[in-house]
This record gives structure tokens, C-alpha cells and sequence, in this order.
């Protein structure tokens, strides 16, 4: 079976910034052991699979190289570039249907998708002793000055959020204790955000999540829906502008709608061909 696929960078201006997606359309859904061996032989954080479910309309789902995720959103927004600038150039508005609910990507008039999610709590949270000060000595920086915890985390698991100064954010580094510290806390991925300076960023993050097959995701949309909720309350701004700190970098613009988050990029297409399956 020859199934064409294609890779998109997403929350990028350019080609080889933002976050690698790739994504397949389907007739109709394959097994789960043959989505998830295609997405291990992909090798990018996130492969979204889509099938046809009426005008303008697909259910969705994602696959990192281990397992299945409940939300994403740099494979949304991929998705979203894939339907409306190939598979169906003349609409300007694609629902994805999912385990999340109903995603929407929009065509905006600047250029931009834009992506309607729903928005992601941040709880307070019970630090296990000691866990703070590992959590920083596994990154080579200091301890969080905070840590709280979101539910949904990033691809719907929950994860441990810390907040760190804007330096410190920048030079993690993964160290192999890092999966065995969150592990023991029972984690698989950690949530780390700093405030920005406002010119241009109002915060900023960074994404871990090596018991997810992802040591790094170089731009995480859906922990943004939680990170766009934390920062508006702080800020007291409705509309803020972010910035993934990972090797490749991404940009995002973030709105909050209350119980929905509206996250805003580009894409950029890096290359479209066939797989045989």
C-alpha cells in the first residue's frame, strides 16, 4: 500500500525552524500497531493521521514514536497547512474531530493559522521532598522557583510545571538522571516556563518529555494552552506572544478565550512524498 505523506515545520517562519510533523491521510483507519510502527519509522515527535468525515471536516489522531497522545498541537497546526493549502485549497476553515473534542484551524488574513483549543489548568502541586533541587541538578541549572502541576500537560498527560528566570531556561541540558527523577515522582514529562520581558516575548518554555519518546519537542502547542491561562492571570493580558526556547525555536500567539486557548503560526513545508506500508 503506497500512502502519501508530508512534513511540515510547524510555528516556523522558515524551513528547519519550529517543530517537524508529519502527517498521512487515510481512506479509512488503519491498525493501531501499523499507525504506531509508521510514526516510530517517522522519528519526529509527533505523526498526525487523518481520515475524511464529511465537508471540511476529519477526525485526527497523533502518534509519537511510543505511544498515542490525547492532544497536540504543532501536528494540529500541520495538519491544518496540509487540508487547506493541498488536500483542499479552496476552504478557509478545517474541524478535526479527536479525542480532545473539536479542533478548528483558520486561515487568517495575516498568513497565519490559527488553531482553537481548549485551555489547559495549572493546579498547585506537592512537591515530593528533595524533588525541586534534583529537577534543577538534572537540567544543570538551580531548583524552580515554583512548581505547580498541570493536569492535561502537554498531549493530554499530566506533568509537573516549574518556572524558572529567563537564564536559566535557556541553558537546560538533559541529563540521564532527568527521566529517572520524574519517574520516581510518577511522570513523564516536565512543563518549564520563564517570564519574558515583554519586547517581544511574554513568556517563554521549554518542553521535556523523554518518557513520551520525546527528550525535547522543539514547539509544544497544546502545553501552551495551559502556559497561555498561567501567564494571562499573571500579566493580566489577554493576548500574549511566546517563545519556545529549544534548539530549533518557535513562535506562538497566544489568546485566551477563557475555557479555549486560540494559538496562531506558520508553517513551512519541507517535503511531501509516498511511504509504502
Amino acid at each position: 500500500m503506497k500512502l502519501k505523506l508530508w512534513q511540515v515545520d510547524a510555528f516556523a517562519q522558515r524551513r528547519f525552524e519550529g517543530n517537524p510533523a508529519a502527517v498521512v491521510p487515510l481512506a479509512d483507519w488503519l491498525s493501531d500497531e501499523t499507525l504506531q510502527a509508521i510514526a516510530a519509522e517517522n522519528n519526529l515527535a509527533e505523526t498526525a493521521f487523518l481520515v475524511p468525515a464529511g465537508a471540511g471536516a476529519y477526525a485526527l489522531r497523533w502518534f509519537t514514536p511510543t505511544i498515542e497522545v490525547l492532544l497536540c498541537g504543532h501536528a494540529t497546526l500541520a495538519s491544518g497547512w496540509v487540508v487547506l493549502s493541498e488536500l483542499a485549497p479552496q476552504l478557509s476553515e478545517v474541524r478535526f474531530s479527536t479525542k480532545s473534542g473539536v479542533l478548528t484551524v483558520v486561515r487568517s488574513a495575516d498568513g497565519r493559522l490559527k488553531m482553537n483549543f481548549p485551555a489547559g489548568r495549572v493546579e498547585p502541586f506537592t512537591v515530593p521532598k528533595g524533588f525541586a533541587e534534583a529537577l534543577g541538578e538534572s537540567l544543570g541549572v538551580r531548583a524552580p522557583d515554583e512548581l505547580h502541576f498541570a493536569p492535561t500537560g502537554a498531549g493530554g498527560m499530566p506533568a509537573p510545571l516549574g518556572v524558572w528566570r529567563d537564564s536559566d531556561l535557556r541553558t537546560m541540558k538533559l541529563s540521564g538522571e532527568f527521566e529517572k527523577i520524574l519517574a520516581r515522582a510518577g511522570y513523564h514529562a516536565l512543563l518549564a516556563t520563564a517570564r519574558g520581558d515583554g519586547n517581544p516575548y511574554d513568556f517563554l518554555s521549554r518542553f521535556f518529555a523523554p518518557g513520551m519518546g520525546v527528550p525535547e519537542d522543539p514547539v509544544t502547542g497544546s502545553m501552551n494552552c495551559a502556559l497561555t491561562s498561567f501567564w494571562a492571570k499573571r500579566l493580566n493580558k489577554r493576548v500574549l506572544r511566546a517563545y519556545q526556547a529549544s534548539a530549533r525555536g518557535g513562535d506562538l500567539l497566544c489568546v485566551d478565550e477563557g475555557e479555549r486557548v486560540t494559538l496562531s503560526g506558520n508553517c513551512a513545508l519541507y517535503l511531501k512524498g509516498e511511504i509504502e506500508v
